[in-house]
């Protein structure tokens, strides 16, 4: 199941975000649970959380800023259903387009985020403290 996230997820997602991303963005996730970010989670058979996604408003325009799913739970489609239940929101929402950055040697997130419909946008030199980034875009449809 997909759903909106709440404040008594926060220590599951908090994990999750540690275990799963090189570089987490420390802080995001606590005033993300009230807004205005979208935090939807997709969760197992007990609800708990196994994975979230993190989208910021941006004008006409949501920044995806975090995408993880737990060790356990990786493989099984669950990224590619919260990603798409993610734009299918934002799409109702009013949003144009979901833009985020990936690292370009990171051919697995890449290809994840191609098979998703997303498309190069921008090569981003030095984006990341140790190498370069890519912009990558996805059309919302309403």
């Amino acid at each position: 199941m997909i759903r909106p996230a709440t404040a008594d997820d926060l220590p599951r997602l908090r994990a999750i975000q540690v275990a799963s991303l090189s570089e987490p963005w420390d802080g995001l996730l606590e005033p993300a649970i009230d807004g205005p970010p979208v935090v939807l989670v997709v969760t197992d058979e007990a609800d708990e959380p196994s994975g979230y996604a993190v989208a910021i408003p941006q004008d006409a325009v949501a920044y995806l800023a975090e995408l993880a799913v737990a060790a356990g739970h990786r493989g099984e489609g669950r990224g590619s259903r919260l990603l798409a239940a993610l734009c299918d929101r934002l799409a109702a929402d009013g949003f144009e387009r979901l833009e985020l950055t990936v690292r370009a040697d990171d051919e697995r997130a890449r290809d994840f985020y191609d098979a998703n419909g997303f498309a190069e946008q921008e090569r981003l030199p030095d984006h990341y403290e140790d190498g370069a980034g890519l912009l990558l875009a996805r059309p919302l449809q309403n």
